[in-house]
C-alpha cells in the first residue's frame, strides 16, 4: 500500500469547503502536510478526535505565544545540520520533511519561511564526529530520516558505522504511525537496519506514538519487522493537551508500546515554540498526569522520564507536592551541571522550567 501524501487542505476529504477557508491562514503560517492512511484513522463526526488534532491545523496555533527555537538548538550548531550539545551525543538533521508535520512540532522552523537547518551533504558533520572520539551516539532527525530515500539513508549510517568511536545510531522518527507502509513495503529497510545493528553497535529506533490509537495492525507490524531486524525501539512523545493529557489514555499508550516491545522512554514537556501555545499543558499537571498513567501500568509499562528539553540541558521533573516542584539534570550542556538537583516553590501555571523563579533548595552530586 503507498498511502498519497496530500498538502493542501481542499484534498482532505473530512473537512468542509467553509473548514479550508477559516484554516487558510494558519496554514499560510505553519504548513500542512498529512496522507491518506494516517487522515483514514481520524473520526470526523468527532470534532475533538486525537488523531485529527495532530494533524489537522486549529486557529489556536495564530496565539501569540512562545519563540521559533525554544531550546535554542542554533547555539549548539557546530556546523550546517550537526548539533553538539552533550560531550557524548551528535544531532545530525539529514531532513526537512515528515511523514506528516504534527501541529505542536518545536521544530516547525525547519518548514516555515524557506528557514534551513538541515543538509543534504552530512560530510561536514561526518568529518566534525570523526574528530570528536567522545561522541559515541549520533542521532538523525530532521525532519525525518525514513522520508529519505533508503539508499540515501544507508549511504549516511554506513559512513558513520566507518567511525570506530561511533557505537550508538539513533534514529528519530513517526514514519510508523504517520505511514507504516515505508517500512512494511520497503524490504530494504529491515535489510540495512540487520547489516547495521550488530552486537556492541546497535541501531536504535526513536518512535513517536503520541496516542494508542496511532498502533495500528499496520503499525504493530511496522514495529515488528524492525525488532526482527534487530533495532532496538523507545517511544517518547510530548504531553499533548486534547491529546494524551489524561491518565487513562497515556497509560493505554505506554501499556500498548510495551507490549509490542517498544519502551515507553521520554515524555517531553511541551516546548513553547511558537503557535504550540494550545497543545501545552502546565508543568505540574503534566507530572500529574503521567504519574496517574504509571499507577495504572506494569513495570515494563511505567519506564517512561518526564524531561524538559531546555536549552541547558536535559531537566527530569522528579516530584511536585502542594508547595515544591523537583528537578534533576539528566544531561547539561556544562557537565558540571548533571545530576544537579533543584527544589523550587510550586507554580502552577508554570508551562516551561524558565517559569520557575524562587529556588527552595539545591546540591549538586558532581562537586
Amino acid at each position: 500500500m503507498k498511502p498519497e501524501y496530500i498538502t493542501r487542505l481542499d484534498g482532505v476529504s473530512g473537512l468542509s469547503g467553509a473548514e479550508c477557508a477559516r484554516l487558510r491562514s494558519v496554514t499560510g503560517r505553519f504548513p500542512f502536510r498529512s496522507n491518506s492512511y494516517y487522515l483514514s484513522l481520524i473520526d470526523w463526526d468527532d470534532p475533538t478526535d486525537p488523531i485529527r488534532r495532530l494533524i489537522v491545523p486549529d486557529r489556536g496555533e495564530l496565539e501569540e505565544w512562545g519563540v521559533p527555537d525554544a531550546s535554542m538548538e542554533r547555539t549548539y550548531t557546530v556546523c550546517p545540520g550537526l548539533q553538539h550539545k552533550y560531550d557524548r551525543t551528535a544531532l545530525l538533521l539529514v531532513s526537512d520533511l515528515c511523514g506528516g508535520f504534527c501541529r505542536f512540532c518545536f521544530r516547525k522552523r525547519l518548514f516555515m519561511d524557506g528557514g534551513r537547518e538541515t543538509v543534504r551533504d552530512v560530510s561536514g558533520g561526518l568529518d566534525y564526529i570523526r574528530s570528536h572520539p567522545e561522541i559515541t551516539n549520533v542521532l538523525l532527525s530532521g525532519g525525518d530520516p525514513l522520508s529519505l530515500p533508503t539508499d540515501t539513508l544507508e549511504e549516511i549510517i554506513s559512513s558513520l558505522r566507518r567511525i570506530g568511536h561511533v557505537r550508538i545510531i539513533r534514529i528519530g522518527t513517526k514514519m510508523p504511525a504517520f505511514n507504516p507502509y515505508r517500512i512494511l513495503d520497503d524490504p530494504a529497510i529491515p535489510e540495512m537496519i540487520r547489516r547495521y545493528s550488530t552486537p556492541g553497535k546497535r541501531i536504535y529506533v526513536m518512535t513517536q506514538f503520541n496516542h494508542p490509537r496511532e498502533l495500528t495492525d499496520a503499525a504493530a507490524g511496522a514495529i515488528a519487522l524492525l525488532s526482527e531486524s534487530g533495532a532496538i525501539l523507545a517511544n517518547q512523545t510530548p504531553v499533548i493537551r486534547g491529546v494524551n493529557d489524561d491518565p487513562a489514555v497515556l497509560a493505554d499508550l505506554f501499556s500498548r508500546l510495551s507490549f509490542e516491545g517498544v519502551a515507553p522512554y521520554y515524555v517531553f514537556q511541551c516546548r513553547p515554540t511558537t503557535g504550540n501555545s494550545i497543545y501545552s499543558v502546565p508543568v505540574e499537571e503534566s507530572y500529574r498526569i503521567i504519574e496517574g498513567a504509571k499507577a495504572q501500568c506494569s513495570g515494563l509499562a511505567k519506564r517512561a522520564r518526564f524531561v524538559i528539553s531546555h536549552a541547558t540541558g536535559k531537566i527530569e521533573v522528579v516530584g511536585v507536592t502542594d508547595r515544591h516542584t523537583c528537578f534533576r539534570y539528566l544531561q547539561a550542556a556544562d557537565p558540571a551541571d548533571i545530576g544537579r538537583f533543584i527544589v523550587y516553590k510550586s507554580n502552577p501555571g508554570a508551562r516551561w522550567f524558565d517559569d520557575y523563579t524562587e529556588v527552595v533548595d539545591e546540591s549538586s552530586p558532581l562537586n
